[in-house]
């Protein structure tokens, strides 16, 4: 029982149970004023984004703490995975090759959303004033045409790998770059030593999610738009145990092991609707797994921009869903539109608050056939489909370091199968202790 009770699984699980059951009961104590506005005004704490609301307070704290590891870990990581790849074409290629492996997948990813939208039909016969719409012009406002420059000076991470991949190949070629690395190392170390730290309070920051989650919108709010959120996650499922599942196969090894092995993360990003809580914690166990530090810096923060799988299938599902809703017939080529329009704007949805609906208002706009204020329909439930694309993008990510680790030699299998061996001990003595109880 010691080690089930120690176990950072146990509590996070056990966080999300209690912060559900407190919002569906107690909706007025979790989203409770925590902070007067005059107060809040003069709160000299720029890095978080501080919530006015108890349970919402609880789980942006949380992963605005985590985000401040996330830069620092993807630079030291890059850096000195460069460094110690000492082949700069080496860099080259892997780079290259998880951008065409990122643009293949999300095609998919994209292709099965909007087949699978066509054949359930979510949109049909939803009666638009049975819905609460919400507020959609800070959206609309912001859906200009789509731009590489714009999107570049939006995503912090993406900059922040474009410098350590430069400052990793200038330290390759410095005579002195071993001092650098003596430097650096240690300081990578610290850096996930705090991470674990913070991570230690994850059980918090997923109560506080999921209670504000269920406090504010409620059960009641799912039922109208119940088809939609049935056919998100069944179709988000498919792409998982289906798509990434041979992808992994090919290199035989098993997704349901590998999910096994992070399901810590998982649970996190369940619990707080975010995948950048649990991104450094991914990068440190797919190190552990066997991937090569190199890889691992090089794809999952790449992976983060270009390989949103979850948020893809959502965006073209939603399209369809709305065009459904408000009977506008698409014909064969303006689905092919739609595909082609998001396989670019798809990769903006990363990196800015409420970027995704400002894809969708950007794609709607770019289409002229369906109405913008449709996705007006789409916020009440937006937060409740959230977890789903947060954990496929997630599950994505680890499965393409994992693909392109082994296509060029660099994961050790040996690592994996103690990984995995580690998980599979911890399940057994959790079984016992409760058969013994």
């Amino acid at each position: 029982m010691k080690k089930l009770f120690t176990n950072l699984t146990f509590w996070v699980l056990t966080a999300i149970v209690c912060g559900i059951l407190l919002g569906h009961y107690n909706p007025e104590f979790a989203l409770h004023t925590l902070f007067e506005k005059g107060f809040k005004q003069n709160l000299v704490i720029s890095e978080f984004e501080i919530k006015n609301t108890f349970s919402e307070f609880l789980s942006s704290i949380f992963i605005s703490t985590v985000k401040l590891f996330i830069n620092p870990i993807i630079f030291l990581t890059i850096t000195l995975g460069i460094i110690s790849m000492g082949d700069l074409k080496k860099v080259g290629k892997v780079g290259a090759k998880a951008l065409l492996y990122f643009e293949v997948v999300t095609t998919v990813a994209l292709i099965i959303g909007v087949v699978v939208a066509n054949i359930i039909r979510p949109g049909d016969g939803v009666v638009t004033d049975n819905i609460k719409g919400g507020d959609i012009s800070k959206y609309t406002k912001n859906a200009t045409e789509f731009s590489w420059m714009k999107f570049f000076w939006d995503n912090v991470t993406l900059q922040v790998l474009v410098v350590a991949i430069v400052l990793g190949i200038v330290l390759s070629n410095y005579s002195g770059r071993q001092k650098v690395v003596d430097f650096l190392a240690p300081i990578s170390k610290k850096v996930f030593w705090a991470l674990h730290k913070v991570m230690l309070f994850a059980p918090i920051g997923a109560f506080g999610g999921m209670a504000f989650t269920i406090a504010k919108y409620g059960i009641k709010t799912l039922l109208p738009l119940a088809k939609l959120m049935g056919t998100v996650y069944t179709t988000m499922a498919i792409f998982v145990f289906v798509v990434l599942y041979f992808i992994l196969r090919y290199y035989k090894i098993s997704l349901w092991s590998f999910l096994r092995f992070i399901r810590e993360e998982l649970l996190i990003v369940l619990g707080t609707s975010s995948s950048e809580a649990a991104l450094p914690s991914l990068m440190e166990k797919l190190e552990k797994m066997g991937c090569s530090k190199s890889v691992v810096g090089l794809v999952v923060p790449a992976g983060y921009s270009f390989n949103l799988d979850g948020t893809t299938i959502y965006l073209s599902m939603a399209v369809i869903f709305l065009a459904q809703v408000f009977n506008v017939h698409l014909d064969l080529q303006q689905m092919l539109t739609i595909i082609g329009i998001l396989m670019v704007t798809s990769k903006g949805a990363a990196g800015v608050t409420g970027s995704g609906f400002i894809v969708l208002a950007s794609t709607l706009t770019a289409l002229k056939v369906i109405p913008v204020e449709g996705l007006a329909l789409l916020l009440g439930v937006d937060r409740f489909m959230s977890e789903a694309r947060a954990i496929t993008n997630f599950i994505g990510n680890g499965v393409a370091t994992i693909w392109i680790s082994n296509n060029e030699n660099e994961f050790d299998r040996n690592k994996m199968e103690l990984a995995f061996a580690h998980v599979a001990d911890f399940e057994d003595i959790v079984k016992d202790n409760l058969k013994n109880e």
